[in-house]
């Protein structure tokens, strides 16, 4: 994998959050590419539980100040790097007073999900993607994981489908177990189609369920790989059928050489 570029584009990652399986997965595979030579990215949102002090958080203002329209509405993009300890790996992060300030990732102290997660998906989404441009790292691969990434496909084969700098970027999709119950937002569809997304694109955001949200990842992906033992076995099958070239479930033990193989080869 030496020289291969990849843009890892996470929803959690460790050590900035909790350990669970996006988080160790989406610092496990970038470390795990990083120690065979290849170029790495990992962008992620800078949410407020994240502790910018102890993770030496700082501001990039060359790449700060622009403004991403989201559902008719100016918000600025704030952009933050770090690097993990030992390891010599950068993390962008990207912010927004409004939709990443408060402490909890994606739901309140009632444990109800936030009512603006998909406003909050479609700023990730762009903000990750101005922010490569304006770096201009051309990556090779993006690997996508966790559902608050996960309208980046859409996004990258539509939106932005004219930018030369991803004219040869394949995406890669991790689907892991379901996270959340219900709709992610009742309007998520209208939000998405004000950016003149083809309405073909996004039918399975009309009820922007957990499985609807993925389905729609998987179709605008190049690969796509089975990141949980326990995934429904609908999504599972969903996979089988798409015809996109997809790995199945591996032990973290197993998961290098299958990942290494899989970027390689499939995509």
């Amino acid at each position: 994998m030496e020289d291969k570029r990849i843009l890892y584009v996470s929803s959690e990652v460790v050590p900035y959050l909790a350990e669970n399986e996006v988080s160790l997965m989406s610092y496990d595979a970038p470390k795990m590419i990083n120690d065979q030579g290849g170029q790495i990215r990992i962008f992620m949102p800078r949410y407020g539980s994240i502790n910018e002090r102890r993770h030496q958080l700082h501001e990039v203002i060359r790449l700060s100040g622009m403004n991403l329209v989201v559902n008719d509405m100016d918000m600025p993009l704030i952009i933050k790097v770090a690097s993990i300890p030992k390891e010599r790996i950068q993390v962008y992060f990207i912010d927004n007073d409004e939709y990443f300030k408060r402490k909890s990732t994606f739901t309140d102290e009632d444990g109800k999900l936030f009512t603006d997660n998909d406003e909050r998906a479609i700023f990730f989404t762009k903000g990750v993607i101005e922010t490569v441009k304006k770096l201009n790292w051309v990556p090779d691969i993006i690997h996508v994981q966790g559902w608050l990434a996960s309208l980046l496909p859409v996004y990258l084969k539509n939106f932005y489908k004219d930018e030369a700098i991803f004219s040869e970027t394949k995406i890669i999709t991790s689907v892991f177990s379901q996270s959340f119950d219900g709709p992610l937002g009742e309007n998520m569809k209208s939000k998405v189609a004000f950016d003149e997304l083809p309405e073909e694109t996004i039918v399975d955001l009309t009820d922007p369920t957990y499985e609807n949200i993925m389905k729609n990842a998987i179709l605008h992906s190049d690969g796509v790989i089975i990141a949980s033992e326990n995934v429904s076995s609908s999504l599972t099958k969903f996979i089988e059928s798409s015809k996109k070239p997809f790995l199945p479930f591996t032990t973290k033990e197993k998961f290098a050489e299958a990942y290494t193989d899989f970027y390689k080869k499939q995509v």
